[in-house]
Order: structure tokens, then sequence, then C-alpha cells
């Protein structure tokens, strides 16, 4: 099974030889490559942690905590956690970084080390670069006995989190209350069972909980796709609720259900949330290349401008910012909403659709149905040691272009078609190529996939 190294982190399955998958030793000296880091830039000794409810967490934490303690860091341990809350804890603690060790959607056997910088962001690329020359010189040093760190819990950190949502002036907690909303949660028994119903109860939700065990033992697939989320929807149907939510094992990735049973759609979660920004504060919209172009209808819908960024969080974030982004995200279910912080957060994502279904007054199914109809395939297609995905890409893209296709190669390779288009890259998290297409019919879409996929045998 792999090891994973990149400029975000690390990432890999449990067990075997160190270097070839996620061990101890590998745990460790990524930590202290990240503390090395941080020590040169200087920005202080103080480190906020947390991890979401996978069985290995406890151990890759342990190890992390002693590691940076040992280098002389303060840690700040959240224990159980969420990404997003991992991010706001940074800033709140004047720390000079974190790590969440968490591997999102990943399956059990899995874990991983994301690393953010002093703003509870992610780390660039080119920092991510540099620490990994930490990690591959083994340049780091540990602290004195008289300079040792300490470990410090945050129990306050989850409060924290919800208390920040709440005051958004774009989170009308009141009105939302007065709905009295019904929602089924799927936390995939994980960290969101304890980080959702405080927020959901306190904008006077009833709450009803499925595959709520936080012991990290996923009851189904942990990334939030329709497929895996049959259990919600027959659920929500059951309760008569008004909404299905389901988060990933982080709780960064937001996905709904509506009344009916009906998947609302990941890709349409931050095209609703964007809806009701724009509709009380204009600015511009931000998601990745890989995203519905969904969003892009509605923010000319108010006259405002849509911008595409590679696939990534960092590269949304970086994007968003420069072009003072009033709302962005990616369409995995990703929203980030800057009035907040800069990453994409379940958390807030919930209370800006509650606001959205408090304020014009409708089902999700028929909020839903005021949007854009397209549809998305999302496919892998595997990665072997024989084929240079760099190679394939190029010679498929110079292939579509005679063939009167826009070409994108910002970020692997795009094939835009005047209604539909693809996208093909390599993940940052897996060794597969990912290939997703859109088209106004699920039709169409797979017919440009197959396209594409039988192009690419052809080469």
């Amino acid at each position: 099974m792999p090891l994973i190294k990149s400029v975000s982190g690390m990432r890999g399955t449990l067990g075997g030889k160190p270097g070839e998958n996620l061990t101890p030793l590998d745990v460790v000296e990524l930590a202290a490559a990240f503390g090395s880091w941080l020590k040169e830039r200087k920005t202080g000794k103080r480190v906020v942690i947390g991890r979401d409810a996978r069985p290995s967490g406890p151990m890759v934490a342990s190890l992390v905590r002693q590691t940076l303690c040992a280098m002389g860091f303060e840690v700040i341990d959240q224990g159980l956690s969420t990404t997003p809350t991992v991010a706001m804890g940074v800033p709140r603690h004047q720390a000079a970084g974190g790590i969440v060790i968490t591997a999102s959607h990943n399956p059990i056997q899995w874990n991983a080390l994301k690393l953010l910088n002093e703003k509870g962001e992610f780390i660039s690329a080119e920092a991510g670069r540099a620490l990994l020359g930490l990690l591959d010189e083994r340049s780091f040093s540990f602290a004195e006995i008289e300079d040792l760190g300490v470990v410090v819990e945050d129990a306050s950190a989850c409060e924290f989190h919800v208390q920040e949502i709440l005051r958004l002036p774009l989170v009308p907690v009141e009105e939302i209350r007065a709905k009295k909303f019904k929602v089924v949660l799927d936390p995939v028994n994980s960290t969101g069972a304890l980080y959702l119903p405080p927020l959901l109860e306190r904008l006077g939700c009833e709450v009803h909980l499925i595959h709520g065990e936080v012991n990290g033992r996923f009851a189904h697939n942990p990334e939030p796709l329709p497929a895996h989320l049959t259990d919600l929807a027959k659920a929500v149907k059951q309760q008569q609720a008004d909404l299905g939510i389901a988060v990933d094992p982080d709780v960064d990735r937001l996905v709904l259900v509506c009344e009916d049973g009906s998947m609302f759609g990941e890709e349409y979660t931050l095209v609703a949330v964007a809806d009701y920004i724009l509709s009380q504060k204009p600015g511009p919209v931000v998601s990745n290349l890989s995203s519905s172009r969904a969003l892009c209808d509605v923010a000319k819908r108010y006259g405002q401008d849509c911008f595409a960024s590679a696939v990534g969080e960092v590269h949304v974030v970086k994007k968003m910012k420069e072009v003072s982004a009033v709302i962005g995200g990616e369409g995995n279910g990703g929203v980030i909403y800057p009035d907040l912080h800069y990453g994409r957060d379940a958390l807030v994502g919930i209370a800006l659709f509650l606001a959205s279904l408090a304020q014009r007054n409708k089902a999700a199914s028929a909020l839903r149905s005021d949007y854009p109809q397209y549809e998305m395939i999302k496919d892998k297609i595997p990665l072997t040691a024989a084929v240079n995905p760099d190679v394939l890409l190029e010679k498929l893209g110079r292939l579509f272009a005679e063939r009167q296709n826009k070409i994108n190669t910002e970020d692997g390779l795009k094939i835009e078609k005047e209604q539909s288009w693809v996208h093909l890259r390599k993940s940052n998290t897996e060794p597969i190529l990912r290939l997703y297409a859109e088209a106004p019919s699920q039709k169409e879409a797979r017919a440009l996939a197959d396209e594409v996929q039988q192009a690419m045998q052809n080469l």
C-alpha cells in the first residue's frame, strides 16, 4: 500500500515498512521536519493539533505531540476535532502552525498529517517543497531538557467554532430557529457527531443522528457521494425531515439530501450557498477547474465575476484572496467563507444553507430546482509505474486541440466544449488519474468521458 508525500503533508496506509507505508517513523520524521520549518520561520513555539475519529488517530496524535514537545513546542491539543476547527484554532491561539491528523475521505486503513501555517491555512506549494527538503535531509534537531515543550488540552474548541459562526451577520439565528427545521445527520461515525449537533441545536433544529458512534469505523464508504448515502436518504423520508446532512470524517465537505430523499448534489452545495451570499453581498466567486459551471451561471444572475483555480484548497484560497471573493470553494461539497476563515468548513456551510432555506421559505428540493441543471461524471483511472501521466495528458491535449476544442493546461488537462467539459489531473492523495466530465445530461457527460478514455487507450 502507498505512502504519499506531497507539498501539503503526508498520507498513507498504516503498518508495513518505513518509507513505503505510514509508519511511526514516518510520522515522527514529518512532525520533526514541520517543527524545523516552523523554527526557521520564527513565528512562535506553539502548534495546534486535532484528529478525526479513525482508530489509528490516538497513536498518530501521540507521536505528533511528543515529537513537537521534544522540539520545544507548546502543543495545543483539541483531541477529537475537525479540520476547520483546527484551522480556526491556530490564529485563536496565536500559534505558529497546525497539524490535522486525518485522511479525509480515505478508508479506515489510511491516515495523514495535514499541515497549516500561522493563519490556519494549508501551507503553500513553495513551503511544502522546503519542508520536503528538510524531511529528505533529516535536517532537524531536538530541544535540551530545559527547553522541552508541553501539551495543553483545548476543551473549548467546538464551542469557539460554533459561537464564531453564530456571530456572523449573514447567519440570522432567530430567523432560522423560528423554522424549527428537522434534520437527519450522518457523520459517518466520526467527529461530525460531536461538532455538528451543538451547532444545529443552537439553530433550533431537531436532530436525528445516524452512524453517530465516534469510533472511526465508518458505516459506509466515508466519501459523501450519492451511492454511499442511501441510509441517509431513507432516514430523511422515514423521519419526514426537512433536510439530510452528510459530512466526511474531518467535516470539511458538506453534502445535502432533500426532504423527498433526492440528492441535492455535492456540486450544488457551493452553488446554493453562493446564491444566498450573493443575494446579500455582491462580489466575485471562486471555484476550481473541476467544479460545476452552475456556480458561474448563478454569479452571472447577480452580475458578478466567476473565477476558476487549480484543484486544491490552497489554490482556491489564493485565487479568492487575489480577486477579493465573497465566497468560494470546491465542487466536492467544500464551502470557503472568508468572513469566518479561509478554509473548507461544513459547519459554516450548514448555517448558511439553513439561512437560505429560512429566508426563501422553500423546501430543499424546490431550492435545488432553481439552479441550472448539469450532470457530472467522476471517474478514477488507476495509474501504474509504466504510465507517465504528464506525457499522456500532453498527447491527449494535442489530439483534442486538433478537434477544435478549447484546451486548458493550468492543472492537468481541461477540454472545454460549448456546453460541456472534461478535466483530467493527477490526484494529490491517491495513485490515480481523476477524470471529471460535465454536460447538461448524464448521457452527454458519460459519452464525453468515454470518448476521452477511449482516446487515451488509443494513444
